[in-house]
């Protein structure tokens, strides 16, 4: 072990300074994930099934008993596309996980839901007019870079019809220091990160730096 490494590892990194893996596409983490999703009773990765039916409740009442078309962007193993479509919802789910999109395709084929699935990072999609709406559930939005969040919202708008409407949430800054949890370590022989022996250092930080994005 290299001591001088885990101090460098262990600096508070600059405010949205990129990391050096994704989990989404990690091919041990990914099913990981997959896994804390599709558990029902938990809100590791999704929201637990009861939330998700008022979330979806809540989109019907926005939408006043309309059947539109939806567009779900990072929809993951399609928690929220299935139980729209059988709304009655024509729904186009993107994810760039292909561990959850293959699962997303499995069930809409066991189930026979007419749901359209596609494995894509939505900073690159390239749709046109073709949806009533749009979701991104689950605080996606709040974990892009100002950058990117400008091109998601470029890319969105560009996707919705006229009048169409863009659903999505974010983190609740109420009592926010609280929420931040003290560091912590962990062994394991293997678990959630590796299928073999490793450590994990936690460390969560409060930046007080706000970034408007731009018009």
């Amino acid at each position: 072990m290299n001591i001088k490494e885990l101090i460098v590892y262990t600096q508070q990194p600059k405010l949205y300074e990129p990391g050096n893996a994704v989990m989404w596409t990690d091919p041990y983490i990914s099913k990981q994930l997959l896994e804390c999703h599709i558990n029902p009773d938990t809100d590791t990765a999704s929201r637990s099934n009861d939330k998700i039916n008022l979330v979806i409740d809540w989109i019907d009442l926005q939408l006043k008993s309309k059947k539109v078309s939806i567009l779900d962007l990072g929809c993951g193993p399609g928690l929220y596309t299935e139980k729209l479509a059988k709304r009655g919802h024509s729904v186009t789910g993107v994810d760039f996980s292909g561990t959850s999109i293959e699962y997303a395709k499995s069930k809409t084929i066991s189930n026979n839901s007419n749901i359209t699935y596609y494995c894509k990072n939505y900073l690159d999609i390239n749709f046109k007019e073709c949806f009533d709406v749009a979701i991104m559930i689950y605080l996606d939005f709040c974990v892009l870079t100002p950058p990117e969040r400008t091109i998601v919202l470029d890319n969105i708008y560009r996707s919705l019809k006229k009048d169409g409407l863009f659903i999505f949430d974010v983190i609740n800054s109420k009592n926010i220091e609280e929420k931040i949890l003290k560091n912590s370590w962990e062994v394991c022989k293997k678990g959630f990160w590796r299928n073999s022996p490793y450590i994990v250092l936690n460390k969560l930080a409060l930046y007080s730096t706000r970034y408007r994005i731009a018009s």
